[in-house]
């Protein structure tokens, strides 16, 4: 059974509207840094608001990406034949970034797939502090249905060219970044907007049902009002308690995968009956959905996890 993931010397993930930072995107081969690979790495570095300098490299796994992940970022097996693996290509990355702070949509994901690659590769942890862009943008777009890069960008009138390449990515975060900044600024709300990202209070693990707790809600919570559904054994605690946990935020906790599922949080699958190919039927359904251009995310347990807590 897989072991709860800690991080030791990790970075915050902070609220901060800097004018000097780096952003950064990665394209992987799935959804968990403990078991799957980078292919892509890219970064810009911003000076006063503006890029000065900007890195990009695809990255060879070591064996062939599957068919969801070349429909997806349309990086193919003959694109990543003559890449660097990721110890040769992850060491000019991070030293791209230096000391900056990272900017990233969803950040958290590319963070960890840093942080375990630089752990494996050169013994020493990705510790620089991150800031999310989405979640500044629930707090100043709460009437967004979704806040994926694309409807945030659609939304702030930011030309995107392509999604799921990290050069791309890279671009399109940077001038939603530098948009938001400027609508937060002219609002002087920004002491405002800082003070309000408060971590929630855990509940205990000793709770029976999966009736919310309290009626009060923090509507800008990143599980509020989404719809959750649950593949595999949780390693840190029962389906039942992670979903009373959901509900406690104000999610809504699913037995299977529709259009209407925001997240699907992977347990471990060693002992599933429902396992193909080291994918699980509700996994397969989801990317089925993802590809189909609907709004559901794959996250791990710890992923998870570090959710509730934002």
């Amino acid at each position: 059974m897989a072991k709860t993931i800690t991080r030791p010397g990790k970075g915050n993930n902070i609220i901060d509207l800097c004018d000097d930072y780096t952003v950064i995107d990665i394209e992987a081969t799935g959804y968990a840094p403990e078991y799957d690979d980078i292919i892509e790495l890219a970064a810009l570095r911003i000076r006063g608001g503006a890029v000065v300098d900007s890195f990009t490299t695809l990255v060879n796994p070591g064996y062939k990406i599957d068919d969801f992940v070349q429909n997806l970022t349309g990086i193919t097996n003959d694109d990543l034949k003559g890449a660097p693996a990721v110890k040769d290509a992850l060491s000019p990355f991070i030293s791209f970034i230096d000391g900056d702070l990272v900017v990233g949509h969803n950040v958290n994901f590319d963070v960890n797939f840093i942080y375990e690659n630089s752990v494996r590769a050169y013994g020493k942890p990705f510790g620089n502090d991150f800031v999310d862009t989405m979640r500044i943008a629930r707090k100043l777009l709460p009437d967004l249905k979704h806040h994926r890069l694309k409807d945030i960008a659609g939304t702030l009138g930011v030309d995107q060219t392509r999604e799921h390449r990290a050069y791309d990515d890279c671009v399109t975060t940077f001038r939603c970044f530098e948009e938001m900044k400027k609508r937060i600024n002219a609002s002087g709300s920004v002491a405002d907007l800082v003070k309000s990202f408060k971590k929630p209070h855990l509940p205990g693990l000793d709770l029976r049902t999966i009736t919310a707790d309290t009626t009060e809600f923090d509507e800008t919570h990143p599980l509020y009002g989404k719809h959750c559904v649950f593949t595999g054994a949780l390693d840190k605690m029962t389906r039942a308690e992670a979903a009373q946990l959901v509900v406690n935020v104000g999610g809504i906790c699913d037995n299977g995968i529709t259009k209407k599922t925001n997240f699907l949080i992977l347990g471990n699958t060693d002992y599933s009956v429902n396992v193909k190919n080291g994918k699980t039927t509700k996994q397969k359904k989801a990317e089925e959905y993802v590809l189909a251009g609907i709004d559901i995310q794959v996250i791990t347990e710890n992923a998870f996890y570090e959710m509730l807590e934002e």
